[in-house]
């Protein structure tokens, strides 16, 4: 009733072609205009070339649209669409109230796992900020990993974040963490935050029978893949360090918490490294959406 799958999805569901989900709120929150709809079409196009299909998710006039079309990413970019950021919480008012909305990663699991969709990829994921064991702020990615069956390919936890302590939330909830073709979990900007990865696969066949298996033995839940970002343009640890210090004293000045606080370090943290932070983010995605496509052509 309140799933819209465009018809070529459709087609890709029923012949079982390979699919994969991709989010929206990088679109409408994560990254600047023109920069947000370039990437959303150069992202689709990746996966395209990798021989899968994408299905870029979000709300409008109340319909989880599964499969957005160009016009429909352009007016998501450009504002057309005044959006609302969607996680699991959120859903039921959006669709109730026939809001327009885009999916965080929490939302895109929900919405992928609806349409029987069952790989997506993402830049990274949310889990617990940085003072979070004082402000309990902690992403609901964390507890949609553990519940929904849906993979998540990523370039590890957003480095604004604890990384640490994410770790410890996600195996608390028995999310397998996979490093692809690593043996350390990456932190986004930099493929190296100082903490392993529970296993390591070296190519899209062993990620997509550790998925299968997981599903059939019973866990539920997704698995979470972290590929590393691409060498040309991930970032000096120091600089992204220095960085987030300098936009979370910015952000602590300004009072932005919740949902607010994540798009406003990020944004921060590109203007302090004149733009260089966004490079790295676009080309991390890309990469990670042709890891997903290698993935999603093996379970498929």
């Amino acid at each position: 009733m309140y799933l819209e799958i465009a018809p070529h999805i459709n087609t890709a569901l029923a012949e079982n072609k390979p699919l994969v989900a991709l989010e929206s709120t990088i679109i409408s929150h994560g990254m600047p205009y023109p920069d947000n709809i370039e990437t959303a079409l150069a992202v689709e196009a990746s996966i395209v070339a990798e021989g899968a299909i994408p299905a870029t998710i979000a709300v409008i006039n109340g319909q989880i649209k599964i499969g957005l079309s160009k016009d429909e990413i352009f007016k998501l970019g450009n504002g057309t669409i005044q959006t609302q950021k969607l996680s699991r919480r959120d859903l039921p008012f959006a669709l109730s109230a026939k809001k327009n909305g885009s999916t965080t990663v929490a939302a895109t699991m929900i919405c992928a796992q609806l349409a029987g969709i069952k790989v997506f990829a993402t830049g990274g994921i949310g889990g617990v900020h940085r003072q979070g064991e004082t402000t309990l702020d902690i992403s609901a990615d964390l507890q949609e990993l553990a519940r929904t069956n849906v993979a998540v390919v990523c370039a590890g936890a957003k480095a604004i974040l604890d990384i640490g302590r994410t770790l410890e939330v996600l195996e608390t909830l028995g999310v397998p963490v996979v490093g692809y073709q690593t043996q350390i979990f990456p932190a986004f900007y930099y493929a190296d935050s100082g903490f392993g990865v529970d296993c390591t696969l070296d190519d899209a066949k062993a990620v997509a029978d550790l998925i299968r298996i997981k599903w059939q033995i019973g866990l539920q839940g997704g698995v979470l893949i972290s590929v590393p970002p691409p060498v040309e343009t991930a970032m000096p640890k120091a600089i992204v360090e220095d960085a987030i210090v300098r936009a979370i004293i910015e952000a602590d000045k300004n009072k932005i918490s919740r949902k607010e606080l994540t798009p406003f370090l990020l944004n921060q943290i590109s203007i302090m490294t004149e733009g260089q932070s966004l490079l790295s983010n676009i080309a991390l995605i890309k990469n990670n959406a042709q890891v997903a496509a290698k993935i999603a052509r093996s379970l498929a």
